[in-house]
């Protein structure tokens, strides 16, 4: 299978790099072929332009986009599928990569006489400092999934899911250095089980 893989993160230290990385083994080990847009990496610029706005807003599928919008679009239909990876901020994605969805699921592509293909599957890894548990008891983690799964993601892919890596925070490290292993591994088998 093929992935487009988008990575937002802004530190090459982070545990969400460590996660990129045991992603990126389990599909070369299963044989997936791959392309990777590192947002912070790329310096992606994720905020509309006045004429990018006006185009969505007044639903002008005919104006044309941008190169860098065009470029990840490409990358998208030369793709079976897309993996989304980042850092929970906020109880959502970083503002590079909402800025990503803002710029790149543009009118006429991704809605409104959509021309954007239909994935096979859409896999996003959200590294959380918050435990599992409080995500559920909260409403964060339906909250996430509602936003990434159902509205980002909605009908643009066949097969969706949303892993959450928790309890990665720096806040408490025994508890990071006890959940790191096993969230490694998860990361690794999500790219081997593509």
């Amino acid at each position: 299978m093929r992935l487009h893989i988008i990575y937002c993160h802004p530190s090459k230290t982070s545990f969400t790099y460590e996660v990129l990385q045991s992603f990126i083994r389990g599909l070369d080990d299963a044989g997936h072929t791959f392309t990777l847009s590192d947002l912070y990496e790329m310096d992606f610029r994720t905020d509309l332009t006045e004429d990018e706005y006006l185009r969505e807003t007044h639903y002008r599928a005919d104006l044309p986009v941008p190169d860098d919008v065009r470029s990840e679009q490409e990358k998208i239909e030369a793709a079976d599928a897309l993996a989304f990876i980042y850092p929970v901020f906020w109880t959502d994605a970083p503002a590079k990569l909402v800025g990503w969805f803002d710029r790149v699921w543009t009118c006429g592509y991704a809605y409104a006489d959509c021309t954007m293909k239909t994935l096979e599957k859409a896999l996003v890894i959200a590294c959380t400092g918050k435990t599992l548990a409080s995500l559920e008891e909260t409403g964060n983690k339906l909250a996430m999934e509602t936003v990434m799964l159902g509205d980002r993601i909605n009908q643009r892919a066949k097969e969706k899911q949303m892993v959450f890596l928790d309890g990665i925070s720096h806040y408490d490290e025994e508890l990071l250095q006890r959940m790191k292993p096993k969230h490694l591994e998860t990361a690794y088998r999500s790219g081997l089980e593509f």
